[in-house]
């Protein structure tokens, strides 16, 4: 790995400069955030590379509080006496801004101190030639499922990105985190009987991806299930998510318990914290401390000190996910949970998300089932959040006397966010692969439309 892309002093002194500038220019606060970003992917089609692309940037955000009025300024050209006219600019936007009494910077005792090593840097960067063998692999392991008819392109990636945050407050922190990925799109059968269905991995260690020619195979096996995929009559039966999109029924939920939406009074959870919404037993976690994890830092983007957090406890609602505006705006403590770009204020958003595994495998959660849809994809963004009114496209499998067998398509499923969640039930399969993880999840009940 180049170690000049490992070598964040440059854009840690250029932080401390921007926050000096500002405290200069009249700012009675002032954060800069720095962010570099690294990556290289290529892609492969029919055994020939596509596509070969690398980038490299460092971009950095200046924010400046002056009494409750704030203003945040960004560029990727610093040089001469750019810092000082940046810092300058941002003090005379942050004097003409509206007031907000809720903005500032984070209490100085709930800044992070130590910082764990959490192993999110792989030591070895694939070069162009690995990063096309392993779409090559993955291509070549989808194409010889039987009746994958062509490809719909595979790709294997590498990144880095990191970030450096400077407080006058006195916070100085910095972190980097590997990326990478191999993903594959298989198409089976042709004209208008054609199906199409993928499988990625990624990680921030080489050594945790799943293999080439597993993503392929899967992939491929994925598509040609897909084939001949039949209508059903539109009716209320179980259905059970695959681990694949069963992380979505989490984002719902979290999206809603972010601070910013119950600030509004834009989310359907804004009267429900306390309230037990699930069965007993569930829990929903948001750990950022998590070894290798994809979304794994050891403070947030005020620099206040982060740890694993159990938004749903037991079934019942506990916390909401806040930055220090929202939770002051709130009357609350923040919960570590802010987020930020160089070019906007802090928000709060999670970080490694998991509901928790079950004691049945999924095989148990489907046996008694007579009539019922077991999802693997979903289309659409028909999800309220203010509401909790729930609707999206859907394919997958028919569920018959508790086994999957014909393929299904062109269906929508259909219900209420807090009915779906009174009688989720996870089984025992969570394994932490993706940004949000769950298991296999049945819900009782949502209505099915189809023909």
């Amino acid at each position: 790995m180049d170690s000049a892309l490992l070598d964040q002093s440059a854009l840690s002194d250029l932080a401390q400069r921007l926050v000096e500038a500002a405290r200069r220019a009249g700012a009675d606060q002032a954060d800069a955030v720095a962010v570099r970003g690294v990556s290289h992917g290529v892609e492969v089609r029919d055994g020939r590379m596509q596509e070969s692309e690398r980038s490299e940037g460092d971009d950095v955000g200046l924010r400046v509080i002056v009494g409750r009025r704030q203003a945040v300024v960004s560029t990727n050209d610093i040089s001469g006496d750019a810092v000082t006219k940046l810092a300058e600019r941002a003090v005379a936007m942050a004097r003409v801004a509206p007031d907000d009494k809720y903005v500032g910077l984070a209490d100085p005792e709930l800044l992070a101190h130590d910082f764990p090593d959490l192993d999110l840097l792989d030591p070895n960067t694939p070069s162009t030639a690995e990063l096309e063998q392993r779409a090559r692999a993955a291509e070549a392991a989808a194409l010889a499922v039987p009746g994958i008819t062509k490809s719909g392109g595979a790709s294997a990636s590498s990144g880095i990105g990191g970030m450096v945050l400077v407080t006058s407050t006195g916070f100085h922190g910095a972190f980097l985190r590997s990326s990478q990925s191999i993903s594959m799109t298989a198409i089976a059968g042709d004209g208008t009987g054609m199906e199409r269905d993928y499988e990625y991995t990624t990680a921030p260690h080489a050594s945790d991806l799943m293999s080439p020619e597993r993503v392929g195979r899967v992939a491929g096996e994925r598509t040609a299930a897909r084939l001949g995929p039949r209508k059903v009559e539109t009716c209320k039966v179980p259905v059970v998510f695959d681990p694949r999109v069963a992380g979505s029924l989490v984002g719902h939920l979290v999206g809603a318990a972010n601070g910013a939406s119950i600030a509004r009074k834009t989310s359907f959870l804004k009267d429900r914290l306390g309230q037990k919404l699930f069965k007993d037993g569930i829990r929903i976690v948001d750990d950022p401390l998590r070894t290798r994890g994809l979304r794994s830092q050891a403070f947030d983007a005020e620099g206040v000190a982060v740890k694993p957090l159990s938004i749903v406890d037991d079934g019942v609602l506990t916390s909401w996910l806040l930055d220090c505006a929202t939770a002051r705006e709130l009357g609350l403590a923040t919960t570590g949970h802010a987020h930020r770009g160089v070019s906007s204020s802090p928000s709060p958003g999670p970080y490694n998300l998991h509901l928790e595994a079950g004691p049945l495998s999924p095989g148990e959660l489907i046996a008694d089932i007579k009539q019922g849809f077991y999802v693997t994809d979903l289309i659409g963004s028909g999800v309220n959040g203010v509401t909790g009114d729930y609707s999206r496209g859907a394919a997958g499998f028919w569920i018959e006397n508790g086994e999957r067998t014909y393929a299904v398509s062109e269906v929508t499923i259909a219900g209420h966010l807090l009915d779906m969640y009174k009688t989720l039930t996870p089984a025992s399969d969570l394994t932490f692969r993706y940004g949000v993880n769950a298991p296999t999840l049945r819900i009782e009940g949502l209505t099915i439309a189809g023909r």
